[in-house]
This record gives structure tokens, C-alpha cells and sequence, in this order.
């Protein structure tokens, strides 16, 4: 079989994904013309970075798929002109690299890291930090991150409990869903870690009355994407100690403008977009298994449900 793979991304995307996706759909048996300059009218699958010039797909009118390469879909999944199936990017990667920021940054908040590293030298305050068994940690959103990153959380010990859209069945972790559920999660969540997609349904689900119902001293990371988070909201919450630490790794304009208060704020922790990303030579894998479904007539891996936005 052979295939136009139009590579529609940055061109510095193409460099570091150019050899890895022509070694990764070769290995699946496929022979493919793999470029970012393929007619429209002649593209079989569309590799797709949202931020990509490729903004009208009425064009692609023999198309098959686009295989987004970001996990997150909300700059594309409302696009008028998209009329093919759009499939999201899971990877072992992408999921492990959401695995080890989450627990790393609990567990420094957990174990008190910050204060021993920042410590004058020849203090001497021997307290033992809690255990995970007595901690109870929060993750709102069970997909694919949720899901792995609660799973590694409930494996050191820590209470999970998970919300989710709908409601979910997971070994070791306590899933409830809708919004009373949402307001029991919320209220034992020592921890509260954002996994949502961004939608307009999850639209500040951390706002005002949100964090006043979880424990006086929560702490909050999130990895997931800026706009759950009420930022005014949450700087008053800090104010107030009703939140301890906030750890945030997306905001709702990106770069962090050097004057937003987060930047200079005793309890927030900024991390610069880095909690997970897709690599090449794993996220090449995924864009090959579909590409060969997709000429197998076998059903897509990670569709996104246009409907729900992810």
C-alpha cells in the first residue's frame, strides 16, 4: 500500500519528526510520501499541529484522517471545516512524562523539599512529614493522564479519589461523576491535580465557590490546561491560606506575561508548559498505527467525540 502523508506542523516539527514518522510507517509495511507540500486534493492523512497555516480542510477532499499531535484538541475540534475523523495523540511518553511530574511535584510538597533545599545552613527541625497513607489526593479528569497518573499516586499509597464526566470503574481509586459528585472530590482533595480537557463545560471548574469547598490548606497542580482555573479566584484563595501552594504548568496566555502575579507569588510554583510532551520517536508510532488502520478499514485509535470536545 502506499499513502500521501501530509505533514501539516512548524518546520522545526518536521525536523524532528520527519525521519522518526518514515521509519514508524515503514515498520507497519506502508509505503508513504511523507512531506509538508502535498497537493491538497492528493493528502490520504493529515499529521496535524493545531498551530499549523492548515486551517481550512475543505480542500482535502481525499482525506481519511487528521492525526492531531497534541494531546489536547480544543484549537481544532471546533473547526467548521473539518469533515474528517480527528484522533488525538496518545503516547507511552506523553503518558509517562504526565506520570512523573505530577507524583514528583507531590511528593515535594508532600515531603516539605522546598523548606529543607532553601533551609540556613545549621537548622535543625527533625518533623517527620505525613504519610501518603493519611493524604488524600484528588484528580479531576480520567482519561488517558487522569487515569495513569491516579493509578501511579494510589500505587506509593496516597487515598485517590477521581471525577470524571461520567462515571468511571478503576481499581484502587474512588470515581464518582456529575456534580455532586464534583463537590465531594473537591471536598478531600489534600491535593487537587487537574487533568480536564479544556472545554466549556470545564471553564473554571476551580472558581471561587470550588475552592472554598476543599480542605483549608489544599494544594493544587495543574498540568492540564489554563482556562480551569479561575486565576482570580485562586490568587484570593492563597491569600486567604485557603489554599497552601498552587504548582502551575499551563495558563490561559502562554509565555506567563513577566507581570502576572504568579510569577512572583510565595505560594505558586511556575513550571513553563513542561509537565508532558510529545516525542518523536514515541508519538511517531501512534500517527503509524492509525495510518495503518485507517487502510486496514480497522476503527481509529483515540477518536476525538466532537460532541463532548475531546
Amino acid at each position: 500500500m502506499s499513502v500521501n502523508v501530509l505533514f501539516a506542523a512548524k518546520p522545526d516539527r518536521w525536523a524532528e519528526y520527519e525521519r522518526p514518522l518514515r521509519d514508524a510507517i515503514a515498520a507497519r509495511g506502508i509505503t508513504a510520501h511523507i512531506a509538508m507540500d502535498i497537493p491538497a486534493d492528493q493528502v490520504d492523512y493529515i499529521v496535524y499541529a493545531p498551530n499549523s497555516e492548515v486551517q481550512d480542510f475543505a480542500p482535502f477532499t481525499r482525506a481519511k484522517a487528521v492525526l492531531n499531535l497534541w494531546a489536547g484538541v480544543e484549537a481544532i475540534v471546533g473547526n467548521p471545516t473539518l469533515h474528517l475523523p480527528l484522533t488525538r495523540m496518545v503516547d507511552p511518553a506523553l503518558t509517562q512524562g504526565m506520570i512523573e511530574w505530577v507524583t514528583g511535584h507531590i511528593l515535594r510538597l508532600h515531603l516539605g523539599m522546598d523548606a529543607h533545599i532553601s533551609a540556613t545552613p545549621g537548622t535543625w527541625e527533625p518533623k517527620a512529614p505525613p504519610l501518603a497513607f493519611d493524604t488524600r489526593v484528588t484528580v479531576l479528569g480520567l482519561g488517558e493522564l487522569g487515569t495513569a497518573c491516579a493509578a501511579a499516586l494510589a500505587g506509593l499509597g496516597f487515598q485517590i479519589t477521581g471525577w470524571s464526566r461520567s462515571q468511571k470503574q478503576i481499581d484502587g481509586i474512588t470515581c464518582l461523576s456529575g456534580a455532586q459528585g464534583l463537590d465531594k472530590a473537591l471536598s478531600r482533595a489534600d491535593y487537587c491535580v487537574l487533568l480536564l480537557p479544556s472545554t466549556t463545560a470545564t471553564e473554571n471548574v476551580l472558581d471561587e465557590r470550588a475552592l472554598a469547598l476543599m480542605p483549608k490548606g489544599a494544594r493544587i497542580l495543574n498540568p492540564g490546561r489554563g482556562p480551569l482555573i479561575d486565576d482570580t479566584a485562586l490568587l484570593a484563595a492563597l491569600e486567604t491560606n485557603q489554599i497552601d501552594h498552587a504548582t502551575l504548568d499551563v495558563f490561559r496566555v502562554e509565555p506567563l506575561p513577566q507581570e502576572h502575579p504568579y510569577w512572583t507569588h510565595a505560594k505558586v510554583t511556575v513550571t513553563p508548559h513542561v509537565a508532558s510532551e510529545t516525542r518523536a520517536a514515541y508519538s511517531a508510532k501512534t500517527i503509524a498505527e492509525n495510518i495503518h488502520r485507517g487502510e486496514a478499514g480497522a476503527p481509529f485509535l483515540h477518536l476525538v467525540d466532537r460532541n463532548a470536545g475531546y
